[in-house]
């Protein structure tokens, strides 16, 4: 099972991707994590991806593109992948589709949880009291100014990727501000008609 998750930060992606994770027993991938372990691994992309970084500079969708080549090669992938933040653009949703396709491979499913931003900023601020009352630490990304910046991030570049996988047909939407087991129940419901 080959899988994006779509949707603003907030949406749900991480817990959804938690249990797809478990339940199919298959990776979830995050560039910044995978960029991290080709860095420290010292591979030949790791270390183009450092000497971009340590210049100050933003890594090219190639190098990162790249990244989740090698990463979907390791033994882990080979039933499947969840991709949870990337692509991130227009531009990394085509070199991904044209990597899968040098590969022999293809999405089966984007699943954009579709959520009301307005109401995103009290989920946050939800999540934020709840982690302090279970004394957890309280995510960086969980202050209402550092989300909006991310939110409005996501609705300059991300949210231009969902018409990118509608039109390859792969696209489907789930009501993200549904309780949990319900959002689940419509990801498994999607999925099952792909397995």
């Amino acid at each position: 099972m080959r899988l994006i998750l779509l949707g603003p930060p907030g949406a749900g992606k991480g817990t959804q991707a938690m249990r797809l994770v478990e339940k199919f027993g298959i990776p979830q991938l995050s560039t910044g994590d995978m960029l991290r372990a080709a860095v420290k691994a010292g591979t030949p992309i790791g270390r183009r991806a450092q000497a971009v970084m340590e210049a100050g500079s933003l890594v090219s969708d190639d190098i990162v593109v790249s990244i989740v080549a090698d990463r979907i090669d390791e033994p882990d992938a080979s039933n499947g992948f969840i991709l949870d933040g990337f692509p991130r653009t227009i531009a990394q949703a085509e070199a991904l589709d044209a990597m899968l396709a040098r590969k022999g491979m293809k999405l089966d499913a984007a699943i954009e949880l579709q959520v009301d931003s307005s109401k995103l900023i009290d989920r946050i601020l939800r999540r934020a009291e709840e982690a302090r009352a279970a004394g957890h630490p309280v995510r960086k990304d969980d202050d209402p100014e550092v989300f909006k910046t991310r939110l409005a991030a996501y609705q300059k570049d991300t949210a231009a990727v969902t018409p990118h996988y509608r039109a390859s047909g792969v696209l489907h939407g789930v009501d993200g501000m549904a309780p949990i087991g319900e959002v689940s129940a419509s990801i498994d419901e999607i999925l099952a008609a792909h397995a």
